[in-house]
């Protein structure tokens, strides 16, 4: 999760529609915290607008749009984002705030031959997993198919495919991350849109809607 699921997603047809997922975003301090971790083992600083990445580095997400994501939907058809608002809105109702937290850091496939580079979610899961179940269940009912693939929770950092110095930037983070203890509130969902193209993706909010405790619509 900013990631989530252990899975690398096929191609997709762009022309069907915006890029579309719904997430758990970051509070600034836990951003910073996680920034600060990723400092100490890239091989090159944060390139300026404009400047190539350094070819001997592993691609770093966006620090400023680190997520935990609940569902990636892809490409999506205009007319049904009305239809993503209110599933998000039925998700979020009758959910308490609740405490995330992150531990340790890895890499799938394996920290050897890496292509993606993440921190484990180790704290807060049971409230985690149920409120992925309240989503799936109201995108089911508004048309969207169950996800029934495996989850290991997870906030992707980097991806590292065909990088020389991936393995080693995955061992140091490894390694920095043992005792890394970042914890924090979850008080809202976000359907956000991905837009790429001139570096990281950009991840734009289409709806965010606060955790609001009280009774779900239509019970």
């Amino acid at each position: 999760m900013s990631g989530g699921r252990a899975h690398f997603r096929p191609q997709l047809d762009e022309s069907a529609g915006p890029r579309l997922f719904i997430a758990l975003p970051l509070p600034l301090e836990a951003r910073s915290a996680i920034e600060a971790l990723v400092a100490g083992v890239r091989v090159a600083p944060e390139p300026e607008p404009g400047e190539r990445r350094d070819p001997h580095d592993v691609r770093w997400v966006r620090m400023d749009g680190l997520h935990v994501t609940l569902r990636f939907l892809g490409p999506t058809d205009p007319d049904r984002i009305g239809d993503l608002r209110t599933a998000v809105d039925a998700a979020a109702t009758g959910v308490q705030p609740f405490e995330l937290g992150l531990g340790g850091a890895g890499a799938f496939p394996n920290p050897f031959r890496p292509r993606v580079l993440w921190l484990g979610l180790e704290h807060g899961l049971a409230p985690l997993n149920e409120l992925t179940a309240r989503l799936a269940g109201s995108l089911a009912a508004h048309g969207w198919p169950h996800d029934d693939r495996p989850v290991r929770p997870h906030l992707t950092l980097a991806r590292s495919d065909g990088v020389a110095a991936g393995s080693r930037i995955a061992a140091g983070l490894v390694a920095d991350a043992a005792t890394f203890d970042l914890r924090w509130i979850v008080d809202r969902i976000v359907l956000f849109e991905s837009q790429t193209g001139g570096g990281p993706a950009r991840y734009l909010p289409l709806h965010e809607v606060p955790l609001r405790p009280g009774t779900p619509a239509g019970t």
